[in-house]
């Protein structure tokens, strides 16, 4: 069989683009196989003409990935820092699909603590939930002291979206973090505790790409909550825990903090303008 070979002005074409090093999907490369020789080294051109063009007008355009939203990880204390032989044994964690909401809530203990005590406390709030409540673990995904240490805490995997016990009706697609004391109107809140748990809320928020600063759809899952069980709640992305539930907690003083707290974690993933007010589930 006789082999046809593309014109040489073609064949340099050719040369000349794979030169450049242009990226071609998988299809088309598969389709160029079914092509006679002159005419896959016109279309070779043709589509490595198209690809150069669009990555320019998409540079030229300052369009970034996708990613450009995803906050760094701050640093976490593992649970075993904390848990020591305290651990029981617990059913395997329950996931959900994403993180689209940040839960802040107080844990309603002294103040006065140092913050080397912080994983002493946070073992006596798992004892307490895990014996007299006797849930399976710890409620809250993560706890903050007041210099700022972020803790992990349900188990399952810091990365993970971890179904929590931190707010009735709402632990699906959520995180619940916990500040370490007792916030209520008039006490002051550390600003190494806002900061630590604006990075945190960036960061984990930062994974489906949720602004702070917005509001999501979320579902109820128990009539317990403010909201009758299968319906769609518009609360703030990054919410207290009376935002979902009737109670008095994060506390005044940090529910006061909120306005901030979700400003520095939208400056922490990149953001500069206003959000959309709704986001999808």
């Amino acid at each position: 069989m006789r082999v046809v070979r593309g014109p040489r002005r073609s064949q340099g074409l050719v040369r000349g683009r794979a030169r450049r090093a242009v990226p071609l999907p998988a299809a088309v490369r598969t389709l160029l196989w079914c092509l006679p020789g002159a005419a896959a080294a016109v279309a070779l051109a043709l589509c490595a003409t198209g690809v150069e063009r669009a990555a320019t007008q998409a540079r030229s355009a300052g369009i970034r990935p996708a990613a450009q939203h995803v906050a760094p990880r701050p640093p976490i204390v593992p649970r075993t820092r904390w848990l020591g032989d305290a651990a029981r044994r617990q059913p395997p964690p329950r996931y959900d699909d994403a993180v689209v909401a940040v839960f802040l809530h107080h844990t309603d203990t002294p103040n006065g603590y140092d913050c080397a005590d912080a994983p002493r406390i946070i073992r006596d709030l798992y004892a307490g939930q895990t014996g007299a409540r006797d849930w399976d673990d710890i409620g809250y995904n993560f706890l903050v002291d007041r210099c700022g240490t972020i803790y992990e805490g349900r188990a399952g995997g810091i990365d993970r979206p971890v179904t929590g016990a931190h707010t009735q009706g709402f632990n699906h697609r959520t995180t619940g973090i916990a500040a370490l004391g007792t916030f209520t109107a008039g006490v002051p809140v550390p600003r190494a505790l806002t900061d630590a748990i604006a990075a945190l809320a960036a960061w984990k928020l930062g994974g489906s790409g949720t602004d702070p600063r917005a509001t999501v759809r979320l579902v109820s899952s128990n009539g317990r909550s403010r909201y009758a069980a299968g319906s769609t709640a518009t609360l703030p992305a990054v919410a207290g825990h009376d935002d979902g539930y009737q109670t008095s907690c994060p506390g005044a003083a940090l529910s006061a903090r909120l306005p901030e707290i979700r400003e520095r974690a939208a400056r922490l993933q990149g953001r500069a303008q206003a959000p959309a007010r709704a986001q999808a589930p």
